[in-house]
């Protein structure tokens, strides 16, 4: 029989943003600004793609699961976020934290499937246009999509269970402004390697695989594109998966400068500001640059003001 003598952690204590008291009310608002703006942006996406029937295009289907992941994440991390900035800090129940690090995780599982299945999308598109509208069918879409929160949900889950799975006897501080993985193994008391060994192989799967089929289908697509004779051609070509390219670049750039930081000494500063930029602005600007760069849906948002 095992006779330690520990308590069990009941709460956890985010720090979130320490030393900021001069400015925590600017970054209150500006926070709540954002929020408020990513929610109806992202709203205003989804609502145009359903109420306009020349939207009913599998990279515009796609666009809204993209936006309904975006929202979720947003509202997962921003309310508390709100609280942490205002309260200096903010006490969560461990099961909270827990929950918060699911939905926080399936949610970036979903953008990285969805960013994945777009770029398939758009290369069957240019690479294979007299067969597009045959593969890419109504069916084949639907399919997609359950496979695609299906397997974020289970995907996550897996990590989630080990977590709960761990002894967490104190201390109970996490220098972050959400509920992580790291920060929440750094603050176990039993042996973490395989948990962590899990979670690497899992996001192996999860980010890489995404990444390379994504990578693939870009490399097809440029070439694709180098071999058109017109410049007009080639900037029209272009210009279809111009917006997908952008959104894709910020979020894997912003995740690999993430996990690639080093988390010691003055870099916590930059891994939250990091952070913050992937869980707060990325959401935001996802609708904006799919506003601004693409045709269609700005033909569609001039119709509905006018």
């Amino acid at each position: 029989m095992d006779n330690r003598n520990y308590t069990t952690v009941n709460e956890i204590f985010l720090l979130g943003f320490t030393n900021m008291h001069n400015l925590k009310i600017l970054l209150f608002i500006l926070l709540l600004v954002v929020y408020c703006v990513t929610i109806c942006g992202n709203l205003l996406i989804i609502a145009l793609v359903s109420m306009t029937r020349t939207l009913h295009t599998p990279m515009y289907v796609f666009l809204t699961q993209l936006s309904m992941s975006d929202i979720l994440l947003t509202t997962d991390i921003v309310p508390n976020t709100l609280a942490c900035v205002l309260n200096d800090g903010l006490i969560l129940s461990f099961s909270g934290c827990i929950f918060q690090f699911y939905i926080f995780g399936f949610s970036e599982t979903i953008e990285c499937l969805v960013l994945a299945v777009m770029a398939y999308d758009r290369y069957l598109a240019i690479c294979n246009p007299l067969r597009y509208t045959t593969i890419m069918n109504f069916a084949l879409i639907l399919k997609m999509i359950l496979i695609l929160w299906i397997l974020g949900a289970s995907l996550i889950l897996v990590t989630t269970f080990s977590l709960l799975g761990l002894e967490f006897c104190g201390p109970n501080v996490i220098d972050h402004f959400f509920c992580d993985f790291a920060p929440l193994i750094k603050l176990s008391c039993s042996e973490t390697l395989t948990v962590e060994m899990e979670a690497f192989y899992l996001s192996v799967f999860v980010i890489m695989l995404p990444s390379v089929m994504t990578v693939t289908s870009y490399g097809c697509i440029v070439n694709t594109i180098l071999s058109l004779s017109s410049d007009l051609q080639k900037r029209k070509v272009f210009s279809t998966c111009s917006s997908h390219l952008t959104v894709v670049s910020i979020f894997y750039g912003t995740l690999i400068t993430i996990y690639l930081t080093p988390t010691k000494g003055d870099s916590l500063t930059i891994n939250k500001l990091v952070s913050l930029f992937y869980t707060v602005v990325t959401p935001l600007l996802n609708p904006i640059i799919y506003s601004l760069r693409n045709k269609d849906i700005k033909e569609t948002m001039r119709k509905l003001i006018g």
